[in-house]
C-alpha cells in the first residue's frame, strides 16, 4: 500500500459503508442530530441519503469527517 493511501481513512470505504456504519452506531436520531440535513431527519433510508450526498459535498465531507473522528475515537476506546 502507498504512503498516501495509508494515511487516508477513507481509502477503500465506500459511502454506503461509511453511512451505514453511522446508522449502525448513531441511529437516524441521532445522526440528524450531529449533522442536521434534511435526508436524515425527515423520513431517513440508505438510498435517499446517499442520493442526496453524492449530489452535495458539503454535506457529504460532514459525513466524511464524522465517519473519520467516530473511527478514531472507537479506535481508541478499544485499546
Amino acid at each position: 500500500m502507498s504512503e498516501e493511501h495509508k494515511n487516508n481513512p477513507l481509502h477503500g470505504v465506500n459511502l454506503k459503508q461509511i453511512l451505514n456504519m453511522l446508522v449502525e452506531h448513531y441511529g437516524w436520531d441521532e445522526l440528524g442530530r450531529r449533522i442536521d440535513i434534511r435526508c436524515f431527519n425527515l423520513d431517513p433510508s440508505i438510498n435517499s441519503c446517499l442520493k442526496f450526498l453524492r449530489k452535495t459535498p458539503w454535506a457529504r465531507t460532514k459525513v466524511e469527517d464524522l465517519y473519520i473522528r467516530t473511527k478514531e475515537r472507537m479506535q481508541k476506546d478499544s485499546r
